[in-house]
This record gives structure tokens, C-alpha cells and sequence, in this order.
């Protein structure tokens, strides 16, 4: 939950420096399961301003982790704005999500170095 909770409270709009695609991919699982549980509360009580309040509470936070996770593959910022193409930014920024982080792989390759030497 913490991983819900930290981008929401400690980084609500904290665009500078990383997150790993852990933090990242479990605040889009949990965020995805709150979704479900507002919507259903919307459903049976009929306060259809409630899924709409959620939506901008948590925009902020999103697109602030969302600009961490491209930090953390040695993107820009920039790459965000690919979601303003149709259909081609779910695909291109799919991809770019689930890459490994530049760090783990700079790590890697000191570990490989050292066995090397």
C-alpha cells in the first residue's frame, strides 16, 4: 500500500528523480483496484461526482510518477507528450515503462566488471 500512498502523499507533484517499475507498475495496481472500488460505490449510491473527484486527485500523482519512471530509463520528460497520438502512445509508452531501470543495468555492468578483473 505504501507504494499507493508515497506518490499520493510524500511526492503528490514531485517530478524530479526516479521511480523503479515496481513503485511504478504497483501505484498503477492499486490505483486500477481503488478505480474499480469507486466505481462500484458510484454504481450503487449514485454519486456520479465521485469518480470524477478521484480522477483529479490522483492525475497529479501520475503523471508525476509517470515522469520519474522515464527518469529512471534515461528519458525526458518530453516522451509524455507521445500520448497526445492516437493509439501509438499506448503502445510506445507500454514499451517504455517496462524497461529496466539505466541503474540496474550501470550495477550489472560494475558487478560484471569486477568478476572480469
Amino acid at each position: 500500500m505504501n507504494y499507493y500512498l508515497d506518490p499520493i502523499t510524500k511526492h503528490y507533484v514531485d517530478f524530479n528523480g526516479k521511480a523503479t517499475r515496481k513503485e511504478f507498475w504497483m501505484f498503477v495496481l492499486i490505483n486500477f483496484l481503488v478505480s474499480i472500488i469507486v466505481w462500484f460505490i458510484w454504481w450503487l449510491l449514485h454519486l456520479w461526482v465521485l469518480p470524477i473527484i478521484y480522477s483529479l486527485w490522483v492525475f497529479l500523482p501520475y503523471l508525476a510518477i509517470t515522469v520519474r519512471r522515464l527518469h529512471d530509463i534515461g528519458k525526458s520528460w518530453w516522451w509524455i507528450l507521445i500520448t497526445l497520438i492516437p493509439l501509438i502512445w499506448l503502445i510506445w509508452l507500454f514499451v517504455l515503462l517496462v524497461l529496466p531501470s539505466k541503474t540496474e543495468v550501470n550495477d550489472k555492468q560494475k558487478v560484471d566488471n569486477k568478476e572480469n578483473n
